[in-house]
Parts: structure tokens; sequence; C-alpha cells
């Protein structure tokens, strides 16, 4: 069995009615310089995390007034695709990992 030292890039945001909610990295992707985020809520109670939708939030970073912001995506067509990346990274990093833990048993 493989030891796994996991830990995670935590990120605390505020949204537009200045409520916070705390999200775990998952990825990043760079695209004509422009690095998106992808992200799932973290929740104070960890059954809530076990039992959580796999909501996953895309933001990018916007730095035009000279501060770094995570936004959200305005855009469909580019929320669409870039969504789509990370979910088929996303799905070929989780199936590697199932095809190691097989081959090891």
């Amino acid at each position: 069995m493989k030891d796994y030292n996991y830990d995670p890039d935590i990120y605390t945001l505020s949204d537009e009615n200045g409520e916070e909610r705390t999200f775990e990295l998952l990825d990043t992707y760079e695209e004509n310089g422009v690095l998106y985020y992808a992200m799932v809520p973290v929740y104070d109670e960890p059954e809530k995390n076990i039992e959580g939708d796999a909501e996953l939030v895309v933001l990018k970073l916007d730095d035009s007034e000279g501060e770094e912001l995570l936004v959200t995506i305005d855009d469909e067509e580019e929320y669409d695709r870039i969504g789509g990346i990370f979910i088929d990274r996303l799905e070929g990093y989780y199936d590697s990992d199932d095809e190691e833990e097989d081959s090891e048993e």
C-alpha cells in the first residue's frame, strides 16, 4: 500500500455579496495567457464533504485592475469549453489512480 501525503490547496473566497466560502483547488489550466482554476467546495462538517454533489467551480484569474482576483466566467461558451477541459483532465487523473490501485492488488 502506498503512503500518501495529501496537503490540499485551500482558498477562502468572497462573493459579490461578501459571503465567504471555502474551496479546495483541484487543478489549474492556462490558455492564451489566462489562468483557470477548478475547485470544489469544502464544508466544515466532514459528512458534507463526502455527501456533497461534487460541484465543480471554474474560475479565472483576473489581474486587469492591478490586483489578482479569481472571477466567474461570464461567457457561456468559454465556461463550457474550459469546464469540459477540466472534467476530461480530472477524469483522466482519477482513472489513472484507479488503474494503479488495481495493478497493486
